[in-house]
């Protein structure tokens, strides 16, 4: 089922792009995918893309968007009688959050594994602020009212 998002267009400022991210993923049910967090800082994407060799594949990062081509250049050398296993040119894009870089890709037994790790620089990283109360002076002897 699609959905037209185009009116909301017009009477809307400032949501363009949350739009557009729902018309997008609505037309994203191919190639099935897994999303995977192993630990606090890294994660991997693993696609299903049967039927695609390695020179098939391509994997690139721009502007935090993690954008997975496939495109089989091979004509089919026989007959088909029946085909289940999709082997159709795909675009799958990922919004990656600030400070995620991808780590390696690499293809296994029929899935795409993409190794991601969430590196926070060290300034932007969380830190407790020691409080110093301020030090107290004694007031001796004359010198006392």
């Amino acid at each position: 089922m699609r959905i037209d998002y185009s009116p909301f267009y017009r009477s809307t400022v400032g949501f363009d792009q949350l739009l557009n991210l729902l018309d997008t993923s609505a037309d994203q049910g191919y190639p099935p995918y897994n999303i995977e967090r192993s630990d606090e800082n890294n994660y991997r994407v693993s696609v299903a893309v049967a039927g695609f060799a390695d020179k098939d594949l391509s994997v690139d990062v721009k502007d935090r968007v993690l954008t997975i081509t496939g495109k089989r250049d091979d004509a089919p050398k026989a007959t088909v009688l029946h085909q289940g296993i999709a082997g159709r040119a795909f675009e799958r894009n990922f919004q990656l959050a600030e400070h995620v870089e991808v780590k390696a890709a690499r293809l296994e037994n029929g899935l795409l594994h993409v190794d991601l790790e969430r590196i926070v620089p060290e300034e932007k990283r969380p830190r407790r602020i020691t409080i110093n109360a301020p030090e107290l002076k004694t007031i001796e002897g004359s010198k006392a009212a």
